[in-house]
């Protein structure tokens, strides 16, 4: 399992009162290699095709992307893991059947990511 910091708010205690005051909150910014890998994740048609259909519904069944998707098992597959790669989406495995959801909150901060790149921030 791998626990990500997303943010963080750290305190200094004054001797003198005993208090402690709220300096700053630093929200971590999602780096540079995690917009690529998950601009090119989503630069392949039909791989955003995948996602948009998994994002569309809580779970998608990796069986209904190949009928829906009319793509090879191996090519949905291959598919899904780069999109797992970028976080993008998680799958969980029931049995045989394994099932995809998106992360809304990597899609949240790849967007805020990328207007932090552009001259209107």
């Amino acid at each position: 399992m791998t626990i990500k910091m997303i943010s963080f708010t750290f305190f200094a205690s004054i001797s003198s009162s005993r208090c402690a005051h709220r300096i700053e909150s630093v929200e971590m910014a999602m780096d540079i290699e995690q917009v690529v890998r998950i601009s090119k994740a989503l630069a392949d048609p039909a791989r955003l095709r995948i996602y948009q259909a998994i994002a569309a519904k809580k779970e998608v069944f990796c069986g209904e992307l190949v009928e829906r998707q009319r793509l090879t098992p191996g090519t949905v597959s291959h598919h899904l893991k780069i999109l797992a790669d970028a976080q993008l989406i998680e799958c969980r495995r029931e049995g045989q059947f394994v099932y995809n959801r998106a992360t809304p909150e990597t899609m949240k901060r790849y967007t805020e990511a990328l207007t932090k790149l552009g001259p209107w921030r």
